[in-house]
């Protein structure tokens, strides 16, 4: 018999916020003016899940040079003013998050600053203040185990008692080497069968998720 699940732990960007769209087509333009042209799915591919250490990483070995120490400042404007125009929950992310009765929390690759930001713009801050975790507080990114990994610990659930809602390959394969139950949503970015796997469901209507985790 498995576990009974206590904890549902979400990933933030594509997941809570509808923010993948908007950024994967800004890093396009980015790309493009440091030298490394790039598709949407190319960008969805490489980096979508990963830490922006892991991408600035792959860009410097790409480009076959350090980049600057604020490299990106010159370009933040250009997503702070598209998430401030245009961004909003992931459609039936309020509903589900209604429908569940265990505790929930939040586990990303991006900065507190940039969680608190992105779910503070679409009013879902207050659902999930005190128990929010970012990959800046552990030594490996997803898909490395380790952020679901600390997020469980600091609630106190055993890792077998967790869910995890992602809609990255990197995510899911993070939840899976936690040991956790992985929940792959399709409704963004990711193909489908990128997110398919052991221990893994795949679905793409948040409005389904009460219903499919079945609590």
């Amino acid at each position: 018999m498995s576990t009974p699940v206590s904890l549902v732990i979400f990933d933030c960007d594509g997941v809570l916020v509808d923010s993948e769209r908007i950024a994967v087509r800004i890093d396009v333009a980015v790309l493009t003016e440091l030298g490394w042209p790039m598709t949407e799915a190319e960008v969805v591919e490489r980096f979508m899940g990963r830490t922006d250490d892991d991408m600035a990483s792959q860009i410097e070995a790409h480009l076959g040079r350090p980049l600057p120490a604020n490299w990106e400042e010159p370009f933040q404007h250009l997503y702070r003013e598209a998430f401030e125009a245009e961004l909003a929950p992931v459609p039936g992310i309020v509903e589900a998050l209604d429908g569940i009765p265990v505790t929930t929390c939040v586990a990303s690759s991006g900065s507190h600053e940039r969680i608190r930001y992105t779910l503070g713009l679409t009013g879902l801050y207050r659902r999930f203040v005190g128990r929010i975790f970012s990959a800046s507080e552990v030594a490996r990114g997803k898909p490395a185990p380790d952020l679901f990994l600390h997020a469980a610990n600091r609630m106190r659930v055993h890792p077998a008692g967790c869910v995890v809602i992602e809609d990255s390959r990197y995510g899911v394969e993070a939840a899976r080497a936690a040991g956790m139950r992985a929940f792959g949503y399709a409704g963004g970015l990711t193909p489908r069968h990128r997110l398919e796997g052991p221990g893994t469901v795949v679905f793409e209507d948040m409005r389904e998720l009460p219903r499919l985790l079945d609590l």
